[in-house]
């Protein structure tokens, strides 16, 4: 039968719970020398680590058609796992103590599918003889002891909530007040200038008025205007004029 390799790996080191697990002493196949590796039993299948750190097995056993025995070796507390034919290996392990090879022999023992496929078999044929009426029956649990009636306690007395206290009024926030019209979704303020009252502010100085040679300019006609500014500019024309004809 061909393994992935991968996927052995990943089943031996992956985070389920194990059915049993701890250090062994392998015997060599080659060599009489013992190694202690650590064993992991999940299902069907034995994996062996060099150590309880590793994360790579270094072999696996495929526990089927095998049988688990103790067997006499130099090392105590030493038991075999067998195969039937005649090239079929012989694992020879020994455990650290009286216990750990009884819980390793057991738990060998029930790890194959063909005792799984017994003990399924097995509970089938009492399931069948129950249901048939075959006189067995099936253990009915032993009746527990009351525990001992307690005093009863004092009923007790009704709680009466008191009358909530008053609540204080809290203030009422102060409306704003009325808002300006709108029109046209847009306000309209005033263009009165809504002031507090106070002193009045000083009336503002009276406008400078530009002089006039004969009067205000503000009455006289536009031809005479002409002529009173236009005798300045000629004036100053010929003053000009003049300088220049001189040497």
């Amino acid at each position: 039968m061909k393994l992935n390799e991968r996927s052995l790996a990943f089943y031996a080191t992956c985070d389920a719970p194990v059915d049993n697990a701890g250090f062994l002493y392998k015997k060599g196949g080659r060599h009489a020398a013992y190694h202690r590796r650590w064993f992991v039993l999940r299902g069907n299948m034995l994996f062996y680590f060099e150590d309880a750190a590793s994360r790579e097995p270094v072999g696996v056993i495929i526990l089927e058609g095998c049988t688990v025995e103790l067997v006499e070796a130099a090392e105590e507390f030493a038991f075999a796992v067998r195969f039937a034919g005649t090239r079929a290996r012989t694992y020879v392990l020994a455990a650290e103590s009286q216990a750990a090879m009884e819980g390793w022999v057991k738990a060998l023992s029930r790890a194959s599918f063909d005792y799984l496929r017994l003990v399924v078999r097995e509970l089938e044929q009492q399931l069948a003889a129950v249901r048939g009426g075959g006189g067995m029956a099936l253990p009915q649990p032993q009746s527990l002891p009351q525990p001992p009636s307690l005093p009863s306690a004092p009923a007790p007395v009704p709680f009466l909530p008191s009358a909530p206290a008053p609540v204080p009024a809290l203030p009422q926030p102060r409306r704003p007040s009325a808002l300006p019209p709108k029109e046209n979704g847009c306000a309209v303020w005033s263009t009165e200038a809504t002031f507090r009252p106070g002193p009045e502010p000083p009336p503002p100085p009276p406008r400078r008025r530009a002089s006039a040679p004969h009067g205000p300019l503000d009455v006289a006609p536009f031809t005479r205007l002409h002529e009173c500014y236009g005798q300045e500019i000629r004036a100053l024309r010929s003053q000009w004029l003049s300088s220049r004809v001189q040497p």
